[in-house]
């Protein structure tokens, strides 16, 4: 013992006695064995004995009852209380402390939600935190005996007499409500605190250690413990997808700045997110955020979203609802849903397509739909990397009101924020809609009537050919059926051919047949990205949209440059005149286009002979001439974007954009239709006219499709015969009669 023993409520008397008994007792005890229990509560049971500390009277009394009671009474006295020699009466003035480890050596490094203890330890001192300070001295209980201070049910109370601080917090919490409650698997400050999750410098840990050590922690039951993952409504893949985020990828490679779950979740004060006062609660989402993302968070603070959000609106989004929750990653990873790709659909669509939120903020709800439209939409759909998205325009943490003077798409603004893509941007570029809605009259009236007026056109001309080749296809299959049933008489023909395409014509139709062909496919790839056809060909390479936009740049100077040698052609090649003059229409051509008609539906019995060119050959040769100029002119102002907004206004890009779409249908529509019908679906000429190939045709094709052309030929045929018979003399008649005859090429 320490300090100088006293008496109180005892006569001096009985305290000589007490005294000297107790001193012969330790005399003899130390004879014959070593210091017993109750030898030292000879004194000790003494409820007066107490010693001076420091100018306190400090009481020495030890109940035996408790002493008994603890899991220590097997033990005797000395066997903590040591580092003096009991024998000697009173003790000497200083007693070494208790030292647990005699006994319990591993328990510094167990316990360690007290790291201080092992600390002291490994430097051989006494910790400010000892086993006494929470386990008591005489009164210990075993943490398995029911009631126990560190008994399941009392141990966060135990724990709080000195972590007052986290206590309320914890039993606030989503798990201290849950361990309140009994709920199996539910934790306790044990459960947590006695895996390594708190730094230790002394042992070396690093902040990125730690962190790890915590989310590993929360994975063992949020992941691993079946009693815990029942309960939860996160699905397993959403809490182990954490790992893989951009958090957890720079956690694991030793980032200590990554956020864990303790770092958005809270620790003791952890709440289920549906709580008002969780850190993960909607409402509490860009304060949480920003205890990292400081900068980002301010100017979210100012954007239209942020401000809704401070205002206590539910509906406005916050940080989890764009970049997600565990989730997470980089912006330029393109599993992320604010990847330049994905952030129109993923993002801004669920909201601003929303029928609901456009009900109830009055938003328009076709944002969207008219992006995805555009071409920057039909781009980005198509797999481009680098066409503008709505963060480009709109920004991304500090959207703002167009009314906003300080938006990027203020009026004011717009000729800044287009100018970061189209270099030399003007005030021009904010002329006509940005978001074009060419269904609702009031929005774009002018591309509104161009729309429809094309729609009108593309049904009248496209149907009109179609009943056209319809009724045409049927009379010519009746007529090829009576001739094989031998109800119909097939003339004979000969076998001379006629010279339809010169080769020159030939390789001028090639090259408008391969870059037509190619300007279809390459152009509705870009307006159709989804469908079936376009992703077979997508998939072929990651770079196939840039490779369809310079194919088709390409297609298309070659059909420019194909029409400028066929003007150059008919000028100046005697051919070509004769070409250019045979095409022309005339008002024979409505004649036999109505006398065809009726034939075809019975009320002539007699068709139409036609020349060189039909009124089916004329009028898709100068719908041709129409529609590629048409095509040229308004594929150069999209092909020149920057040069013909700035000079054309947005409006006039976009109106040179409505022409060339529903001119690229009516011209795809009408080739299909009409062309295709007659130089493969005819029956007269089907599988194929091959005079896009050879240059010439049948006898019999001149007599189907070109009658007066084959009859002229004949009589030029028959005139020359009787000229040159008339210049030769008789003697020569027989020798002529066995020259065979030359067949005339056509005009």
């Amino acid at each position: 013992m320490t300090g100088r023993i006293s008496r109180h409520s005892m006569n001096a008397n009985r305290m000589v006695v007490k005294w000297s008994l107790a001193g012969f007792l330790l005399l003899q005890s130390s004879l014959l064995f070593a210091q017993s229990k109750s030898d030292c509560l000879a004194c000790h049971s003494d409820k007066s004995l107490t010693k001076e500390k420091n100018g306190t009277q400090l009481s020495v009394f030890v109940d035996e009852a408790i002493l008994d009671s603890s899991p220590h009474k097997k033990l005797v006295c000395v066997a903590c209380h040591t580092r003096f020699n009991p024998e000697v009466v009173p003790h000497k003035e200083k007693i070494g402390p208790v030292n647990c480890l005699t006994c319990h050596k591993n328990v510094a490094y167990r316990h360690t939600f007290h790291p201080q203890l092992a600390q002291a330890v490994a430097a051989h001192q006494e910790p400010d935190v000892g086993c006494k300070d929470c386990h008591g001295t005489h009164n210990i209980v075993s943490p398995k005996v029911p009631g126990s201070k560190f008994s399941r049910a009392n141990l966060v109370a135990s724990c709080g007499e000195c972590h007052g601080d986290v206590k309320d917090d914890f039993a606030a919490s989503a798990h201290g409500r849950a361990l309140a409650g009994g709920v199996k698997g539910a934790p306790n400050c044990i459960s947590c605190h006695r895996n390594h999750i708190t730094i230790t410098e002394a042992a070396g840990d690093s902040l990125a250690a730690s962190k790890i050590y915590q989310e590993k922690l929360c994975l063992s039951c949020h992941l691993d413990n079946p009693d815990v993952k029942a309960r939860t409504s996160p699905t397993a893949g959403f809490i182990a997808a954490y790992e893989n985020s951009v958090h957890g990828a720079a956690l694991l490679k030793g980032n200590g700045k990554a956020a864990n779950c303790v770092d958005c979740h809270g620790s003791h004060q952890m709440k289920k997110g549906l709580e008002p006062s969780a850190k993960v609660n909607k409402m509490h989402i860009p304060g949480t955020c920003a205890k990292c993302h400081g900068d980002i968070a301010k100017e979210f603070a100012q954007s239209v979203h942020g401000v809704a959000v401070a205002n206590g609106n539910q509906d406005a989004p916050v940080c989890t609802n764009c970049h997600g929750e565990h989730t997470i990653f980089r912006h330029d990873d393109p599993r992320s849903p604010v990847a330049s790709k994905n952030v129109s659909r993923e993002v801004c669509s669920p909201c601003h397509s929303s029928l609901a939120l456009s009900a109830k903020y009055g938003l328009a709800s076709d944002r969207f739909a008219t992006f995805s439209d555009s071409y920057h939409g039909l781009a980005i759909r198509g797999g481009s990397v680098e066409v503008a998205n709505c963060a480009s325009c709109h920004g991304s943490h500090g959207i703002k009101s167009s009314k906003d003077s300080s938006s990027t798409i203020n009026k004011a603004n717009l000729s800044a924020t287009c100018g970061k893509c189209h270099p030399g941007a003007n005030e021009r570029f904010a002329v006509g809609a940005v978001h074009v809605n060419t269904a609702v009259k009031s929005e774009d009236p002018i591309l509104y009537w161009i729309a429809r007026t094309y729609i009108v056109l593309i049904v009248v001309v496209v149907g009109g050919m179609l009943v056209h080749n319809i009724l045409d296809f049927v009379k010519k299959s009746k007529r090829k059926l009576m001739i094989r049933r031998g109800i119909v008489d097939h003339e004979v023909y000969g076998h001379s051919l006629y010279i339809r395409m010169t080769t020159d014509e030939r390789l001028q139709h090639g090259a408008l047949l391969v870059s037509f062909l190619t300007l279809v496919i390459t152009g509705f790839m870009l307006r159709f990205p989804d469908t079936w056809w376009v992703l077979g060909i997508r998939r072929l390479s990651d770079h196939m949209f840039e490779a369809r936009g310079i194919v088709h740049r390409i297609a298309g100077a070659v059909m420019i440059a194909a029409s400028l040698y066929h003007v150059f052609y008919l000028a100046f090649v005697q051919r070509g005149r004769e070409l250019f003059l045979d095409l022309l229409p005339k008002l024979q051509d409505a004649r036999d286009a109505i006398a065809v008609m009726k034939y075809n539906l019975g009320f002539s019995r007699t068709r139409p002979k036609f020349g060189r060119f039909s009124y089916v050959e004329k009028s898709e040769y100068w719908a041709l001439v129409w529609g590629t100029m048409i095509m040229a002119l308004t594929g150069a102002v999209m092909w020149f974007d920057n040069i013909s907004i700035g000079t054309l206004t947005k409006l006039g890009y976009d109106i040179s954009r409505q022409i060339h779409y529903y001119e690229a249908w009516l011209a795809t529509l009408a080739i299909v239709v009409w062309h295709f019908y007659f130089v493969i679906f005819n029956p007269d000429v089907y599988p194929i006219n091959l005079a896009f190939w050879s240059g010439t045709i049948t006898e019999e094709e001149m007599s189907d499709e070109h009658a007066l052309e084959l009859e002229e030929i004949k009589r030029r045929e028959l005139e020359d015969e009787l000229r040159d018979a008339a210049e030769v003399r008789p003697a020569d008649k027989d020798k002529t009669a066995t020259v065979p005859k030359k067949t005339e090429p056509m005009k």
